[in-house]
């Protein structure tokens, strides 16, 4: 009986919804291997990432373990590195010892999704804050309590300072909940530091455009602009982050603000995976049809941020967000299963129903269905939609009674990760690689010689 092979490279919203419904279809079936292959073994809720950040909630409280939602199907934890379209092998990296894994599919379903894009920048690699994964808004949150105990030893206020100013590049949804929660956790926890005051904070956000928000139109930008300014957020329009060199911030216009940190959410790419493919792209993306299928290439499919999904009829094409992917996820797996099954594919056909943004101190701006509104309501119809779309009732229970902690006890300002634990941890980590690697090419060599032997 022939198997027919179905691997999913990325484990973000688009992969994991179409491995669900691969789940509950066809990973049982004795004819059909489904394999999930992610970076982490867990899927994160991407939309609260800001929250850890800001100290609302933990990290633990917005992961999901992929193995406790998947049973059937095959979980593997590795960096997807190479796509050979030809021999029809996804090739990986995984394990400590960085061991190379072959995946041979007859359906491969990319959901990559996209990683910072720092535009060839000076510095900005090297020393600027990223909001992507949750080590980024873990460490980030690290980094403000680090920056504040540093800021006790000094007496000179200017390099106080310069310790507590916070630029973040990009007045997207991204930069601007970031930075409002960002705000939100300096100015509480700076209470806390007798030696320092207020007037030490400065908290600015960098955005080209002539107001914040754009995907959210000018009213409601103008009201996130005017909701971070009462709060003594700096907001600087028409100008781009140029350079960084982990003291100065360089604006186009020629602006200097001196600061340790600068959060960079200021654009992203594909995978690099996805720019090695020799086929159509848009902007980078993977052109796909209406079915989610790459042109060209049989039993090749594309979801996500890494695909541009036309919209029906149009010229245009859906934006790359999570809502978008987790549907488009669904669409593609029961079009792989209807390709399977011989049976007739479905367009992607999907209308936005709104977008959210919280913006700190318990105010937010949404516009649902057309009808915009903002304030207390819109942030609680923030929290209230994002907690409905948490995967698993554990995960759920656990937000709830975080942010309900958070209303009675405030922020904790405890520091979880110190610069002293990161050296160790690297160097503990570099020795257990160097021995992984070291045991593996002995296993290797010793395989070889048995074959060699039982040839001879």
């Amino acid at each position: 009986m022939k198997t027919t092979r179905i691997v999913i490279a990325g484990g973000g919203f688009a992969g994991l919804y179409a491995a669900m419904h691969f789940e509950k279809r066809l990973a049982r079936r004795a004819d059909v291997e489904v394999t999930l292959i992610s970076r982490d073994n867990f899927i994160l809720f991407t939309p609260m990432l800001h929250e850890v950040a800001a100290g609302d909630l933990y990290p633990g409280d917005i992961v999901n373990p992929l193995r406790r939602i998947l049973r059937h199907v095959k979980v593997v934890e590795a960096d997807v590195c190479t796509v050979d379209l030809t021999g029809r092998i996804v090739g990986c990296t995984g394990g400590i010892a960085e061991r190379e894994l072959n995946f041979e599919f007859d359906h491969l379903l990319l959901t990559l999704g996209s990683e910072t894009n720092f535009f060839d920048m000076q510095g900005l690699r090297d020393w600027a804050v990223t909001m992507k994964n949750l080590a980024d808004a873990s460490l980030l949150r690290n980094r403000m309590v680090a920056l504040f105990e540093e800021a006790v030893f000094h007496t000179d206020d200017e390099v106080r300072r310069q310790l507590l100013t916070f630029v973040t590049a990009g007045g997207g949804f991204s930069g601007t909940e970031t930075t409002g929660a960002v705000n939100d956790f300096v100015r509480d926890a700076v209470r806390y530091y007798p030696q320092l005051s207020e007037q030490l904070i400065r908290v600015v956000v960098v955005h080209p455009g002539n107001f914040l928000l754009p995907e959210l139109g000018e009213e409601l930008g103008r009201y996130a602009e005017h909701k971070l300014r009462q709060r003594n957020v700096e907001v600087i329009k028409g100008a781009r982050v140029a350079s960084y060199d982990g003291l100065v911030v360089t604006l186009s216009d020629g602006t200097s603000i001196p600061a340790r940190t600068l959060i960079w959410t200021a654009g992203v790419k594909p995978s690099p995976v996805i720019a090695s493919l020799p086929c159509e792209k848009e902007r980078g993306r993977l052109l796909v049809s209406e079915y989610l299928a790459v042109t060209g290439v049989p039993g090749l499919w594309a979801a996500g941020d890494c695909a541009a999904v036309p919209i029906l009829n149009t010229e245009n094409f859906h934006p790359p967000t999570a809502q978008h992917g987790l549907r488009e996820g669904v669409t593609v797996a029961k079009n792989i299963e209807a390709t399977i099954l011989n049976r007739s594919l479905k367009p992607f056909h999907y209308k936005m129903m709104g977008q959210l943004a919280s913006i700190g101190h318990r105010s937010g701006v949404a516009m649902v269905f057309g009808i915009k509104f903002s304030g207390f309501i819109a942030w609680c119809f923030w929290r209230s939609v994002y907690l409905m779309k948490l995967p698993r009732l554990a995960k759920k229970l656990r937000v709830m009674v975080s942010w309900t902690a958070d209303l009675f006890f405030g922020r904790e300002i405890e520091q979880m990760i110190t610069l002293r634990d990161v050296e160790e941890l690297s160097s503990q980590w570099a020795r257990i690689r160097a021995r992984a690697k070291q045991s593996t090419a002995v296993s290797s060599s010793v395989l070889a010689n048995s074959g060699h032997d039982q040839a001879k």
